[in-house]
């Protein structure tokens, strides 16, 4: 039974608001547009491809980065495609990473079938099973639909968790199947790289 409840791009917006100056890597799809949306940034790194790669990423950069935080911001179906990355994440332990995983329960990319945590797959309990010991999920009380206010409280609450708790933090947050306005990032693979390599060392 699907429980999922939460308004994704405002959950995302709300977050990023608080991101101070933290470097974001967004996997492909609604993660990107979301965090498009939310404000575009040079440290802003948007996947358009290579699904599955976004939580190596930033794993990369939070070793190479340690003095800054990094947040991954992807979905269920690009999570589970690269789920073999939160064991590397685990064994490095990151201090400075968090992952956001937005779940809607469905591969809203390809004609929103139905996907597998809908059913037996839980990807916060995979991520404690790797190591990753702070690995939560939100937003599956059940109910239909979330104010505003309740968004906008979670937000916080989250933010302060993704951007300030030691990591490796993992928080997969269970959200509505929606349509949201196109928000699309430059599909310029080398501007995406070159800016935000830039933006990294301070240029």
């Amino acid at each position: 039974m699907r429980h999922a409840r939460l308004e994704r791009r405002a959950l995302v917006a709300g977050i990023l608001a608080r991101r101070g100056d933290a470097a974001v890597v967004a996997g492909l799809g609604s993660a990107a547009w979301d965090c498009h949306a939310a404000g575009d940034s040079p440290l802003n790194f948007y996947f358009w491809g290579a699904m599955g790669g976004a939580a190596m990423l930033g794993l990369g950069v939070a070793l190479v980065r340690s003095d800054r935080r990094v947040l991954v911001v992807t979905g269920d179906a690009e999570m589970l495609m690269g789920m073999g990355s939160l064991a590397a994440i685990a064994a490095q332990a990151p201090s400075n990473l968090a992952l956001l995983v937005l779940d809607n329960e469905a591969f809203g990319e390809t004609g929103r079938q139905a996907g597998l945590t809908g059913k037996n797959t839980d990807i916060a309990a995979i991520a404690r099973g790797a190591g990753i010991e702070t690995a939560f999920t939100v937003g599956d009380e059940g109910g239909e639909g979330s104010s505003g206010t309740d968004v906008e409280a979670l937000a916080t609450t989250l933010a302060a968790t993704l951007f300030e708790e030691e990591g490796p933090v993992l928080c997969v947050a269970k959200v509505a199947l929606s349509s949201e306005p196109d928000s699309y990032p430059p599909r310029d693979g080398v501007l995406l790289r070159t800016r935000f390599r830039a933006a990294l060392a301070g240029d």
